[in-house]
């Protein structure tokens, strides 16, 4: 029963602090997987995890859809263009050891901790202005509390950073918003509670056709793992309501500095693991 309780407490921190940074909650959920149940194959982790992710996807975007900061359009493109990279992923899994698989997403979440924490954003709170030019695309999204956002962005960009996104997210079990709000900021130069609500209507999305793809490679087979999924979702469900409410409470800096920092001591915590 403790053990139960366990996760289920767990998938509460992983939704609210998924949901928090628009990132699905699997860096969280993926090292506690590697370190409390080393005996599970690479496979099966990032199986678990993306199917704890897409729980917290699909109830943190109905939360970030009732506040009305997710760019629909931007969001279904960019999903379709993870799906192919999202199907790979899931089968490339099987051929990852576990010591490789280690020492790739350890060195992966400190050069991303790294990345986020030198790089100057220059993304705004609430509204970015940009001279339109050819090849961007412009939008205007005025949220629930009134709030209008402005921006523009290179299309082609978001398309291609996607196609990365699908591939890497199901190979590390991670969700890939710790890679698309980042890139939407610094790159795309969405405002922030754009970017997480929206990453978060992707993940939902690409993880649910990772889940799909994992139950076709049998990978849900063990009713043992069907009842880890589903304790952790017990958690997870709620704890992304808690995050979507709070993520426009907190100030956008304040977010990436905190993903940043998470994924630096997860990153070391793994990567020392693999030696």
């Amino acid at each position: 029963m403790e053990a139960y309780l366990l996760l289920v407490l767990a998938g509460l921190l992983i939704g609210f602090t998924g949901t928090l940074i628009g990132a699905g909650g699997g860096f969280v959920l993926v090292p506690l997987l590697l370190i409390f149940y080393p005996e599970l194959s690479p496979d099966i982790i990032t199986a678990i995890s993306i199917a704890v992710v897409s729980a917290n996807a699909i109830s943190g975007s109905f939360a970030y859809a009732r506040s009305g900061r997710i760019d629909y359009k931007a969001g279904i493109k960019f999903a379709l263009y993870t799906i192919p990279g999202s199907i790979l992923g899931v089968f490339l899994t099987e051929y990852i050891s576990g010591n490789f698989f280690n020492f790739l997403f350890g060195f992966f979440m400190i050069a991303l901790s790294v990345y986020l924490l030198t790089k100057k954003s220059k993304a705004t709170e609430q509204t970015v202005f940009v001279n339109p030019k050819k090849g961007l695309t412009s939008r205007t999204i005025t949220d629930k509390s009134g709030t209008i956002y402005t921006y523009n962005y290179k299309e082609i960009y978001g398309n291609t950073i996607s196609v990365i996104v699908g591939f890497i997210s199901p190979l590390l079990g991670i969700g890939g918003g710790i890679i698309h709000v980042p890139a939407m900021v610094n790159w795309l130069k969405f405002p922030v509670h754009i970017a997480t609500a929206t990453s978060h209507f992707i993940l939902a999305i690409m993880a649910t056709v990772s889940v799909i793809t994992h139950a076709v490679n049998g990978n849900y087979n063990d009713p043992e793992i069907i009842k880890m999924i589903l304790l952790l979702a017990l958690g997870v469900i709620p704890g992304a309501q808690f995050g979507a409410y709070f993520s426009h409470k907190i100030k956008s800096s304040a977010i990436i500095k905190a993903l940043a920092f998470c994924l630096a001591i997860v990153g070391l915590r793994i990567l020392f693991k693999a030696f």
